[in-house]
């Protein structure tokens, strides 16, 4: 028979499994972390946008907290509010960025958050929640807010400016919301 602390590490690992999967078929967007390269590019599509110096920049879906600490270490005079709704990486982003002043998070679901204050929102979520959270987007952001979509794009968007990782690296797309395509003559 194992010995008790054995076993209820083991069940804690198990449980925390758990809730990622769980937290993956709600949402259906596993927390993937940015790279370093990809962060980079949400920055400098972001500078590009010319925030204003202490700008609010909602991160949906912050996971663990990677373009986060990126976006406050960039912006240091801007609020960066970082919304995660599965709770293993919503804590270890919350310890990660503990020294950042300019960060807060919360444990919410993105789609039930007030984003009317956005100076620009940044996303690194998957295909299948970009349709709702333009919807969400065009209902709650002032028009030409910049937005900055990691990988996967707003389809039927109109795409100011972007840049293209190398190799299987995603994409960045910068929008200036609603970011509607030019309707066909």
């Amino acid at each position: 028979m194992p010995d008790l602390p054995s076993f209820v590490a083991l069940l804690i690992v198990a449980l925390l499994c758990l809730s990622l999967l769980v937290f993956q078929l709600i949402t259906g967007v596993p927390p993937m972390p940015s790279k370093a390269s990809e962060a980079a590019d949400v920055v400098a599509l972001l500078r590009q946008a010319n925030l204003p110096q202490q700008a609010i920049v909602y991160e949906l879906g912050s996971g663990w907290g990677s373009l986060v600490i990126a976006l406050a270490k960039a912006f240091p005079e801007a609020r960066i509010r970082g919304i995660e709704m599965s709770p293993l990486p919503y804590w270890v982003a919350r310890f990660r960025t503990r020294k950042l002043a300019n960060v807060a998070l919360q444990r919410a679901n993105f789609y039930a958050c007030n984003l009317q204050d956005a100076h620009a929102v940044t996303c690194y979520l998957m295909i299948k929640p970009m349709p709702k959270l333009a919807a969400l987007l065009d209902r709650m952001l002032k028009p030409g807010t910049p937005v900055v979509s990691l990988t996967f794009w707003f389809r039927e968007r109109e795409v100011v400016a972007s840049r293209q990782g190398p190799g299987l690296r995603g994409a960045a797309a910068l929008y200036f919301w609603p970011a509607r395509k030019a309707q066909a003559r």
